[in-house]
């Protein structure tokens, strides 16, 4: 792994709470939140609670990314935005194609792989362990006002002026050579 902090760069924010019953800070990912082109993945989105926004939160986005991806830009495995400020949990499964677990008015931009939806952990064999950011990002506004076929990149960067609040897990992932 590499030392990349990929928030070093980005104003600070406020924290808060995630939490997850489907991986534990700083554990491996489970089968199912690895990527299908793994053995045993299935690209199912992690179960996702949080607790404890700023006050003045009017929506959340939700991120996952790899920082440690051979790709001289990490590599981002989903973000959905426009998730309404009433809402504090996303189940398991959420970011599948059609978003079933999404709230309404929420929804998923393209990731790395140009799919708006999640993307299993699937690092390169033999490349070492890999850290996989997830965040909620508590937002000042209701809609960040991008459109749906935005990168997670452009996310970030609309986001920075309205983050609040930041709510980070980290999972790991590694493929033995």
């Amino acid at each position: 792994m590499s030392a990349n902090n990929p928030f070093a760069c980005l104003p600070e924010a406020a924290s808060f709470t995630v939490t997850s019953t489907t991986v534990a800070d700083g554990a491996a990912w489970p089968s199912a939140q690895r990527s299908a082109g793994v053995p045993g993945g299935k690209d199912v989105s992690p179960q996702l609670s949080w607790s404890g926004a700023p006050e003045g939160t009017r929506s959340y986005a939700v991120t996952v990314y790899d920082p440690d991806a051979p790709t001289g830009s990490g590599f981002w495995h989903w973000a959905v935005a426009d998730i309404p400020a009433a809402v504090t949990e996303l189940p398991e499964g959420a970011g599948d194609d059609t978003g079933p677990g999404l709230p309404e008015g929420a929804f998923q931009l393209p990731n790395d792989a140009r799919a708006a939806r999640y993307i299993g952990a699937a690092p390169p064999a033999g490349h070492g362990p890999h850290r996989y950011f997830v965040v909620v990002h508590a937002l000042d506004v209701e809609s960040i006002g991008i459109p749906a076929d935005a990168t997670p990149a452009v996310l970030g960067f609309t986001m920075a002026g309205h983050i609040l609040g930041r709510a980070v897990l980290t999972a790991t992932a590694e493929t033995p050579a």
